[in-house]
């Protein structure tokens, strides 16, 4: 029995052991080293801030062509889709009538003037019979009469002839402004009447070009806050530049200047309307073109740029981060930003210069958990270039 209670012992003592070679010295429960992370340090640099606004393309003025005479259209003289320039013809209308009626009204001032003439003659003459009293002064007034009657109607054939002059003038009709011409609604032959609702012809003056943009009044007083608080910076007389990029994602060669801004806010939207001029000698940019138009409002002398892998938002969708404190540990900050620019968040407050950004590991860490920072670096695409032990795949192998 004895024996048997030795062999069992010796049994437990050896499974011991080799239990012991096996897994080694066991770690206390909820015990574990500093999580290596991945920092880089924050210095506060001058950033330049803009926004991006929807737009479209507007043209700088634009005319409708209308005859101002009825008439019959005996000839087109432009070449659709191409440029006219101001008082060049466009369409001639059949003038045989409006020359007679410039031949009628001349010949009625020729009547008129002679009229005139004769009743000034005899003014005269009465005049002079009237200072001896050779004749009464009743006729003397009414010799007056007929002269001013005269001269009224010879007025009255001057403004007639002039009417007759404009409506043969109007019989060529002309652009009113330099641009491109659309396509003729009418051909030769057509009738066309005074003052028609349908325009002949449209014309878009397209070089210089206007982009109409579209911000909300939210934005504009967030933008008036940071000039008064002196987060956001402009030099005095400098018109903020802006930039285009085309419905197909290519960037418009030519940089424009906002112009103006509408001073009213639309009741529906909340949003107002600001307008931006662009040079258009290629006719790249056309009417009715939508945009996307990044407007220059000026720089952030103390702003930092922070890659957005570094930042999160808690449950109040506040952008949070990570840095690295003096004793080793992780520190949750609030930040607040001020936009992006490429990979990158601007911060405007909520970190200093020289504090340790951590950007890599931190979805290991929480507030408070021990840390060991090790320098690495981030590419324009924010993509970590030096790795980290904690970074290690299941393989050995380390992951960027």
């Amino acid at each position: 029995m004895r024996s048997s209670l030795a062999v069992f012992i010796l049994v437990m003592f050896a499974v011991a052991g080799c239990s012991g070679e096996q897994g080694g010295p066991q770690m206390p429960p909820g015990a574990s080293g500093p999580v290596e992370v991945g920092v880089v340090a924050l210095a506060s640099r001058s950033v330049p801030r803009s926004i991006e606004l929807p737009g479209r393309v507007v043209a700088y003025a634009t005319a409708e062509v209308r005859p101002q005479v009825d008439g019959i259209v005996r000839k087109i003289v432009f070449a659709e889709a191409g440029k006219v320039e101001a008082g060049a013809a466009l369409y001639e209308l059949d003038d045989r009538k409006f020359q007679a009626a410039v031949a009628a009204a001349a010949a009625a001032l020729k009547k008129s003037e002679a009229a005139t003439a004769a009743a000034q003659v005899t003014f005269d003459r009465n005049e002079k019979l009237a200072a001896t009293n050779a004749i009464s002064a009743q006729t003397l007034d009414d010799a007056r009469s007929t002269l001013l009657q005269a001269q009224a109607d010879e007025e009255v054939a001057k403004a007639e002839l002039d009417t007759a002059r404009i409506n043969l003038d109007d019989a060529t009709i002309r652009a009113p402004i330099d641009g491109v011409i659309g396509v003729s609604t009418v051909s030769v032959g057509s009738l066309v009447t005074a003052n028609q609702t349908d325009a002949l012809a449209t014309i878009r003056q397209v070089d210089p070009i206007h982009v109409d943009l579209v911000d909300s009044s939210t934005n504009m007083l967030r933008i008036r806050d940071e000039v008064s608080t002196g987060r956001l910076g402009r030099e005095q007389g400098v018109v903020p530049a802006v930039t285009l990029t085309l419905e197909n994602g290519r960037e418009y060669a030519a940089k424009g200047e906002l112009k103006l801004a509408e001073m009213v806010v639309s009741q529906t939207s909340g949003t107002f309307s600001l307008r931006a001029t662009f040079p258009n000698a290629e006719r790249v940019l056309m009417p009715g073109m939508f945009v996307r138009a990044s407007v220059d409002l000026g720089s952030m002398p103390n702003a930092f740029l922070v890659p957005q892998r570094a930042v999160q938002r808690n449950d109040s969708g506040e952008a949070t981060l990570f840095v690295a404190s003096q004793d080793g540990k992780a520190e949750l900050k609030t930040v607040t930003t001020s936009g992006s620019i490429g990979n990158d968040w601007v911060v405007v407050d909520g970190v200093s210069s020289g504090d340790r950004l951590i950007v890599d590991g931190f979805q290991k860490i929480s507030d408070g958990t021990s840390i060991t920072p090790v320098e690495v670096t981030i590419d324009e695409n924010g993509v970590v270039k030096q790795t980290i032990s904690s970074a290690a795949g299941n393989d050995g192998e380390p992951k960027p």
